[in-house]
């Protein structure tokens, strides 16, 4: 790691950064991110000097790192290390990471590098009924459309994940405003785009009054989103896609899951990135503590975020209540699709 980035990474508020020494030497470190408003946690880098090694400085430094993760409320721990690194691969399965993954030509010389994971915090194991393929949205309001990309692709392995999907749902489901800039896509839109193309649709929605008025200001804006919202509601009606009219329980998305449907859910991006922004995203299992969820946004350009930290990521039970409700309205919506 470059001066600089470890400079950059100092003063990060996430980041926990542990210095191993020996007498006045610095003979190694270990560097983890904690992500923002999740349970996951990832390792950055551990580095122990050469002339130190096999004297179990790693071993030391990584479990001091787990141990102070665990203390900020994580469960999972997450690394990527080179197929071809037998050594740390041995370090981290004898520790208790298990692989759950694997990227191609991932590093500077076009190597491979395996997808590890510890749950630090002696709760179940990641497992997965079904596999979610992972997909980038490529804008910022395609955040719906990826999430119901990845939600077919669940159900339908040749689903096409790509652009020109993706904008092609937007379309159908857009409300074309938002707050600001382009509209980001109602409930009622995705699921009749599912519907649209072989997939019976249901929609759990807590209001009856037209969706993402809050912080719309223009009197032209919100005309048109009520308007769109009603052409929606009739859209569903004649589309006999199940409705219901209450709050977002985690009850509903168990026994979705249960059923063999896809769930897309709207939260709200605060506790991520601190903007009180609508988000969807899609739902891949539950265990007795946590919501995984795939995340459609990662960061570009950012040397904090990979694409693993959007995959699967684990959010308490207890933080759902407040992560599902959007806007001074407390809008909590959910949208289900499966195989007809």
């Amino acid at each position: 790691m470059s001066p600089r980035s470890l400079k950059r990474w100092l003063s990060a508020k996430h980041c926990i950064l542990l210095i191993a020494e020996s007498g006045e030497q610095v003979c190694g470190y270990g560097l983890v991110w904690c992500h923002k408003g999740t349970r996951l946690a990832r390792l950055y880098s551990l580095a122990v000097k050469h002339t130190m090694q096999g004297k179990g400085i790693a071993k030391m430094l990584l479990a001091a790192l787990e141990k102070q993760t665990s203390e900020r409320g994580r469960i999972y721990l997450r690394l990527e290390v080179a197929v071809n690194n037998k050594n740390a691969i041995g370090l981290y399965k004898s520790l208790g990471y298990r692989v759950f993954g694997q990227y191609s030509d991932y590093y500077h010389d076009h190597s491979d590098a395996l997808r590890m994971q510890k749950n630090i915090r002696q709760t179940s194991e990641l497992k997965v009924a079904r596999l979610t393929p992972w997909y980038q949205q490529t804008t910022e309001f395609t955040c719906g459309p990826a999430a119901l990309l990845m939600a077919m692709g669940a159900l339908k392995p040749a689903t096409e994940l790509s652009q020109t999907h993706e904008l092609a749902l937007w379309r159908e489901g857009t409300t074309i405003f938002m707050t600001s800039g382009h509209g980001g896509c109602h409930p009622f839109g995705l699921a009749l785009a599912a519907n649209k193309r072989g997939f019976k649709s249901e929609v759990i929605v807590n209001t009856t009054e037209p969706l993402f008025l809050d912080g719309v200001r223009n009197e032209n804006k919100k005309v048109v989103l009520t308007t769109v919202h009603q052409q929606f509601v009739d859209g569903i009606a004649q589309a006999n896609i199940p409705l219901s009219y209450k709050d977002v329980e985690l009850e509903h998305i168990e026994q979705w899951l249960s059923q063999g449907f896809s769930v897309l859910l709207l939260i709200s991006t605060y506790s991520f990135v601190g903007k009180k922004s609508p988000h969807w995203v899609c739902v891949t299992h539950l265990d007795e503590h946590c919501v995984y969820v795939h995340d459609p946004f990662c960061e570009p350009g950012s040397d904090k975020q990979l694409a693993i930290d959007c995959q699967y990521v684990p959010i308490a039970r207890s933080d759902f209540s407040k992560m599902s409700a959007f806007g001074g309205q407390r809008l909590r919506t959910a949208v289900a699709i499966a195989n007809n």
